[in-house]
């Protein structure tokens, strides 16, 4: 008899890049997470599948990444991508290439005199030009080129529940009006049912970002993020752990916190708790009914939208780099890279070794690996599942919530671990492997729960996205709110001139709202990139606002943008209507 459910909730996400050049910004990161996690995870699932193993995984692809894998340019540039790696990898096969090794034919490298090569890095070399080759194999032959087409698939037969997001990300408790937080979810929900041809039940909040209801300094209320999901029809969403159980942050948000950081300062409809969260008698083995805020009657009215938070032991177990299984001595080390191709032939080998002390991959050592890994946490999972059981006498869910690129990209070993860990549940009896959409329809929530504002970024708040490197950056993205509501009210019937223009701003100032930019002025991953491309956004959002404030539409400049741009292409400006 079972003790409960389990799910993966995989959440994919990448920033918008589309022609944005390449290495060591722009559209290779969609490159790399195509060849290292996309491809490789739907090869495990039709696997799976072929097997006769009936899997069940919660996938998230967020509207703006689902566009750019939809794109018959980036699909381009990936094959292009491909060649480039298998390329590389051949090169250095005649580079390592030992005496008594023939250089693959056309290949011509430069060596030093007396050369003796490097048997492994040969091999290590001959064994990435394998890995491409399959991949590039697998994008043109087996999915014909089309990855959503086949995630989608995968939905329609049962395997998967795809969820949706915010059209770009965007970071809804901070967005300026209701407007733009119909228009992000809108415009997401737009996109998947054109992409996936149904309507999406499940709901993934950019960086698990929450905030209730509360009064603004106009005495005017602004409902909690819950309200607006259900309005639009969704039914789950998911938080941090932190959310539902309260206590401080643990896992992502009780990372390192880049400064000193305040609340963000509101009257609130339902009081916000002071840090830390006060402890209470709630867990994450429960789906729950988020209450809605925006209502202080003294009573616990539900919005009807589920809600779920984050099992943090079984996220610990990949998360954690003191002792998540992707910091095993064996498993490939992320930052190291041959400075002949970029590729990455070395191991972690040891805590806290200096990049130079790292030893030699082996894929067979790091496969061995992954079994005992993957056989592990199946029976974590078990014993989780069964000890709440045994305490509560309750069904319980275990909500394993990753993001996607996690697997494969910079825990190179984490796709095959998934197939392992799907195939041990599959027949585990203990545990049910479910998605979120069907536990719900199985075992509806029945007690409501009020959300403390919340988010998994650095302290469980919003200081990742507002502090003193990003703050510059919300008074253009208010003003444009503002900006665009105006323009969307003041034409009710345009002609299609003025249609295709209004169309073109809305996609800048989604474009504009992109957690990403700020995110990545944060941790400096990307600064200057990110400041382009968010000041880029303002510019060409202004240019059109101002052609359209003067009834003089700029035809031309929307559609040179859209050419770069080509993004959400049924787009409705009228989302930005207040009350639309």
């Amino acid at each position: 008899m079972s003790n409960g459910a389990f799910t993966f909730v995989l959440h994919s996400h990448l920033p918008y890049a589309r022609l944005a050049g390449r290495w060591p910004h722009g559209e290779e990161w969609i490159h790399e997470a195509a060849s290292e996690t996309y491809i490789p995870l739907l090869e495990i699932f039709y696997q799976l599948k072929n097997e006769g193993i009936q899997f069940r995984v919660t996938l998230g692809i967020t509207p703006i990444l689902a566009e750019q894998l939809a794109d018959e340019t980036v699909l381009d540039n990936f094959d292009e991508y491909l060649n480039m790696k298998i390329k590389a990898a051949k090169k250095d096969m005649a580079l390592f290439a030992p005496p008594n090794v023939t250089p693959i034919n056309g290949v011509q490298v430069k060596r030093p005199e007396n050369d003796p090569g490097d048997e492994h890095l040969h091999y290590m070399a001959n064994w990435y030009r394998e890995y491409f080759e399959r991949v590039k194999k697998s994008f043109n032959e087996q999915f014909n080129r089309d990855i959503i087409g086949h995630f989608k698939q995968l939905q329609d037969e049962g395997y998967i529940d795809i969820m949706t997001g915010a059209a770009t990300h965007g970071y809804l408790p901070l967005l300026g009006t209701d407007a733009s937080i119909r228009a992000q979810i809108k415009t997401g929900i737009q996109s998947y049912e054109r992409l996936f041809g149904r309507k999406p039940t499940s709901f993934w909040l950019p960086e698990c970002a929450y905030r209730p209801a509360y009064i603004d300094d106009n005495g005017v209320t602004r409902p909690g993020i819950e309200s607006f999901l259900a309005e639009a029809g969704i039914k789950v969403f998911f938080t941090e752990t932190h959310a539902i159980t309260g206590g401080q942050p643990v896992g992502i948000a009780a990372g390192d916190i880049l400064g000193p950081y305040g609340d963000i300062k509101r009257r609130y409809v339902i009081p916000a708790s002071k840090e830390p969260i006060p402890k209470r008698d709630t867990t994450t083995f429960k789906a729950y009914i988020a209450r809605d805020t925006s209502q202080n009657n003294g009573e616990n009215t539900g919005s009807g939208v589920a809600v779920i938070g984050r099992n943090n032991t079984t996220g610990q177990q990949v998360w954690s780099e003191q002792w998540g299984y992707p910091g095993d001595f064996d498993y490939r080390e992320f930052h190291k890279k041959a400075g002949s191709s970029g590729l990455q032939y070395w191991r972690v080998t040891g805590d806290n070794l200096d990049l130079g002390e790292k030893e030699y991959y082996h894929p067979d050592w790091a496969a061995a690996k992954v079994e005992q890994h993957a056989e592990h946490f199946a029976h974590l999972v078990g014993d989780l599942l069964r000890d709440y059981h045994t305490q509560t006498g309750n069904y319980g869910i275990i909500s394993s919530n990753y993001d996607t690129e996690l697997f494969g990209h910079w825990w190179f070993e984490g796709t095959g671990w998934l197939y392992h860990v799907l195939k041990h549940l599959t027949n585990y009896e203990a545990v049910d492997l479910v998605t979120v959409k069907e536990f719900l329809e199985q075992h509806p929530p029945q007690e409501t729960i009020h959300l403390p504002e919340s988010s998994w970024g650095a302290g469980g708040n919003h200081f990742t996205w507002d502090n003193g490197e990003t703050h510059w950056m919300w008074e253009p993205i208010h003003n444009a709110e503002n900006r665009m509501q105006a323009l969307a009210e003041k034409y009710d019937n345009p002609d299609n001139d003025t249609a295709l223009v209004l169309a073109q701003a809305a996609r800048e100032i989604l474009l504009m709202q992109s957690s990403d930019w700020s995110f990545l002025v944060t941790t400096g991953q990307a600064r200057e990139y990110a400041i382009q491309r968010f000041t880029a956004h303002v510019e060409r959002f202004n240019q059109l606002a101002i052609s359209l404030e003067h009834d003089n539409p700029n035809v031309t400049l929307a559609e040179e943008i859209y050419a770069l741009d080509k993004v959400f292409p049924d787009i409705d400006y009228t989302v930005f209507r207040s009350g639309s």
